[in-house]
């Protein structure tokens, strides 16, 4: 993990957006850590929002392909030879 003062943010954003792309950056202020700046990335995977995303595209394909007739039966058939 990586430290920077608040003080330095300001000055230092660029470097510290390329910092947190390979791990989390701690602000601190009067040696309190206060913030962390962490990529979109781990944002997401931290708030479960890749998750829910991934769920949500598998039902949409469940509902396209249920809609255009395939059923469980078919697909257990269709993977039986997998």
């Amino acid at each position: 993990m990586r430290y920077t003062a608040a003080s330095d943010t300001e000055v230092k954003l660029s470097a510290l957006l390329d910092a947190a792309q390979l791990e989390p950056v701690f602000i601190e202020r009067d040696q309190q850590e206060v913030a962390v700046l962490v990529s979109a990335r781990d944002y997401n995977r931290i708030s479960g929002k890749a998750a829910r995303d991934f769920n949500a595209f598998c039902d949409a394909v469940a509902e396209r392909a249920a809609a255009r007739g395939l059923t469980e039966e078919i697909l257990e058939e269709i993977l039986k030879d997998a």
